[in-house]
């Protein structure tokens, strides 16, 4: 019997331009054998979110350059909340302050990876905790 491949939704939330990061990202995960959709650059949370459940997707991953992590982070994830999708893994990365990850965790990110991250570790964390 064919493994479910991991299907993970790399996401720019915001006005942030810079899209290099999240496209490495993506290629590692789809390299790791994840079948991985980028929603292309400026997404809203709800453009977002509404993907995310549209795909029927494990995992969003974040990107955010820009410093609108926190408002916009915890928008995606108050939406899922609502649209009762909690088994949706939420991770993100980017420029982030290490005194913003705590506050990011606790409005649903399971993880925050900064720059440097190894892809692996990256790629390890998804498959150790996607439900």
């Amino acid at each position: 019997m064919e493994e479910k491949k991991i299907r993970v939704l790399v996401a720019k939330p915001g006005l942030d331009g810079h899209d290099r990061g999240a496209k490495v990202i993506a290629r590692a995960l789809r390299d790791a054998g994840m079948e991985v959709i980028y929603t292309g650059l400026r997404q809203t949370p709800e453009q977002i979110v509404e993907t995310a459940i549209q795909e029927d997707v494990d995992v969003i991953g974040l990107s955010s350059l820009s410093g609108a992590h926190l408002p916009l982070f915890s928008k995606v994830a108050e939406l899922l909340k609502q649209k009762e999708a909690n088994d949706i893994l939420i991770i993100g990365g980017g420029v982030i302050p290490e005194e913003d990850i705590p506050v990011l965790k606790q409005a649903g990110i399971a993880e925050v990876f900064t720059p440097g991250t190894s892809t692996k570790d990256i790629i390890d964390f998804i498959k150790s905790n996607v439900k």
